[in-house]
């Protein structure tokens, strides 16, 4: 059987820990920030953890990094 692709747009925004959670950026970051509120651009910094449902479809983008 051939290998399955891994979506390349995928692997460049997310990552899976360990434990089998995903890891991807906080939106909303792009531009903008005058107009943001300081606790926004505060608590957008980093990464954030899916929630289990778009962990579902995100690990189905990427079928070896489980």
């Amino acid at each position: 059987m051939p290998k399955m692709k891994t979506k390349s747009s995928a692997k460049k925004r997310f990552k899976i820990t360990a434990t089998g959670k995903v890891m991807a950026g906080h939106a909303g970051k792009r531009h903008g920030m005058i107009k943001r509120t300081t606790k926004f651009v505060r608590d957008a910094r980093g990464m954030r953890v899916l929630s289990d449902q778009d962990a579902k479809i995100i690990k189905s983008y990427m079928p070896y990094d489980r």
